[in-house]
Parts: C-alpha cells; sequence; structure tokens
C-alpha cells in the first residue's frame, strides 16, 4: 500500500528549470513540505522520491493526518 501511494504521489509532481539557478525544483501540490531541487531532472525526482518518504515515515510516526491521492488512503490503525 505505501509503494502504491507513493507512486501516485509522484504522478502529481510538477518540476520545473530555474533558469537563475541552474537547478531543477519538484514539488508534490497537496502535501506541504515535499520539494526538492537537483543538478538535472532525474536527480531532482530522486531526491523529492525520498523526501516523500521521510515525511511520510515523519507523519505516520506522529500519528498525523495523510491526505489521500486517486482514492488511496493511508489510514494509521491502533492494533491491541
Amino acid at each position: 500500500m505505501l509503494n502504491r501511494y507513493m507512486q501516485a504521489a509522484m504522478r502529481h509532481a510538477h518540476y520545473e528549470w530555474l533558469p537563475n539557478d541552474k537547478i531543477y525544483y519538484g514539488k508534490i501540490s497537496g502535501l506541504q513540505g515535499v520539494y526538492a531541487t537537483g543538478d538535472t531532472l532525474e536527480a531532482c525526482r530522486e531526491e523529492l522520491a525520498e523526501v516523500l518518504e521521510e515525511w511520510l515515515f515523519f507523519r505516520i510516526s506522529k500519528n498525523m493526518p495523510i491526505p489521500v491521492i486517486d482514492g488511496i488512503e493511508l489510514a494509521i490503525k491502533e492494533v491491541a
């Protein structure tokens, strides 16, 4: 489920070239704080995927809500 969520989130990524800084910038709309930069588009994508993973683990560890993406919900359930 986590992998499906990450793949869906990455499909919502937007990238742009910042000519003044000569880097690529990427972000995932709707996921505050999930952004990255890189010297190449591929490096930016890889960094963005790592940031997304860390963002998810942090929110899960703090029992914070995670937005539904493409109908995929990561619900935190208490186990007895």
